[in-house]
């Protein structure tokens, strides 16, 4: 379709890109945290020889200057009409590879990037394509010609922050659309982003806080993808699950035939044919790493308890020691039932070696267990006034190391209101238990 010169008082905004060895400098990137530092203290601007030319009725290419706002007055930008933007390449001259290109997109951008890697013809394509938090309203459920999808790379990941609905629409798309796609905390929402922290929002953001507070989870792909960067040596790992409810249970630490991998740049490039959905718990400021760890229990006991209960443990490593991690069996204890959960901690504490293991009581529940033991014969032979457990098993995600814990005291497994018990290192035979303190 021909359109009009009069319709427009922007046509173009071109991007030349010049040439590094055309000025004699070098095509090494700069390092990463030297940028980074330059850029959050405003104290040194980065001289780039991209230029921005602005093609209107009146002009012939004038110059917009990065961080120079008047410029685009000075060049008689109109924000009320349509705005065409065409970015150059590289230049045909110069021998590089597409399989080293590597285009990161966030939002509307992740969409933009499967464009333009799926616009290359040829056999060879790009080689890899980073989507954060591709938006969602109008790409989701579409057909993978129309936004982001693994065809578009040679390996393609997505990391969704923000796909919680609001009216049927999510602000990220929640559909798998790379070779793996990771969900931080399920995917819907993130820590630290509920309206609860708008205070501390205010706090650093002033009167953005609101802003800041809406954007969060969105804007959370982009840091913890910087994150990776930033913390090379303690990668965030995530694990193939099928969503985060069986996650949440500890039921995916598995890490065999390429189940696990890790979130951001250093991510181990595989594609497959069919899409990973891998997921991880993060905190809620960088570093963003925890550990995670799968923990089973089971309790010999003669009845079930309907009554929701609260468990303690206290974690010792051969790092660091962690102090009561709550449990809570909403729907209380079923006899010979085995429970299993996930348990994240923010710091690596090593090897564990001891558990510590608490039922948290108050006094009343105290009182009325005790009543209730002494009403109700439980079975007929000897009485059990509280739990049996056993062993708790263990199995640590980032190491898939699995251990087994049992009772130090092997001559009282009862384990009462209020009372703590000691788990140590042990190995199982068959069904003898050996205590092995370590």
């Amino acid at each position: 379709m021909d359109v009009s010169p009069q319709c427009f008082s922007i046509l173009l905004v071109l991007c030349i890109f010049i040439q590094s060895s055309a000025h004699g400098q070098s095509l090494k990137p700069e390092p990463f945290g030297r940028r980074a530092q330059a850029v959050e203290t405003n104290k040194t601007l980065h001289e780039t020889k991209t230029r921005f030319l602005l093609f209107g009725e009146t002009n012939q290419g004038c110059q917009i200057r990065i961080n120079h706002l008047d410029t685009l007055q000075e060049c008689g930008f109109n924000s009320s009409r349509p705005l065409v933007m065409i970015i150059h390449g590289w230049s045909e001259s110069v021998q590089f590879s597409r399989s080293h290109v590597h285009l990161i997109g966030y939002s509307l951008g992740a969409h933009v990037s499967g464009f333009a890697g799926s616009s290359i013809g040829g056999t060879r394509k790009i080689g890899r394509i980073t989507g954060l938090d591709a938006a969602g309203p109008l790409f989701e459920g579409s057909s993978p010609s129309n936004r982001l999808s693994p065809d578009d790379a040679n390996f393609v990941d997505a990391i969704h922050t923000f796909t919680r609905e609001h009216m049927g629409l999510s602000v990220g798309i929640k559909q798998p659309i790379g070779h793996y796609d990771f969900y931080p905390n399920g995917g819907s929402f993130q820590p630290g982003c509920h309206f609860l922290e708008l205070y501390r929002h205010i706090a650093k953001h002033g009167l953005n806080a609101i802003t800041q507070t809406i954007k969060c989870s969105h804007e959370r792909s982009v840091h913890l993808f910087i994150d990776s960067l930033l913390h090379a040596g303690t990668q965030s790992v995530a694990y193939l699950c099928s969503d985060m409810d069986s996650f949440s249970q500890g039921l995916c630490l598995s890490c065999k035939k390429g189940r696990c991998n890790t979130l951001g740049y250093h991510v181990r490039q595989e594609p497959r044919s069919k899409s990973k959905k891998l997921f991880l718990v993060t905190r809620a400021q960088s570093p963003f790493k925890v550990y995670h760890y799968q923990f089973k229990i089971q309790f010999i006991n003669q009845t079930e308890m309907p009554i929701q209960t609260t468990f303690t443990m206290s974690l010792l490593g051969t790092k660091e020691k962690m102090q009561k991690i709550a449990i809570t069996l909403g729907k209380g204890i079923a006899s010979n039932k085995t429970y299993s959960f996930l348990i994240t901690l923010d710091v690596d504490i090593g090897e564990l070696i001891m558990i510590k293991f608490k039922w948290e009581s108050s006094a009343v529940w105290a009182n009325v267990w005790n009543t209730v033991q002494t009403i109700i014969p439980w079975s007929t032979g000897p009485r059990h006034p509280g739990l049996v457990l056993k062993t708790i098993r263990v199995k640590a995600g980032e190491t898939q190391q699995r251990m087994t814990f049992c009772s130090e005291n092997t001559d009282d497994l009862q384990l009462r209101p209020t009372q703590e018990k000691i788990f140590v290192k042990c190995e199982i035979k068959s069904k003898t238990s050996k205590r092995k303190i370590r």
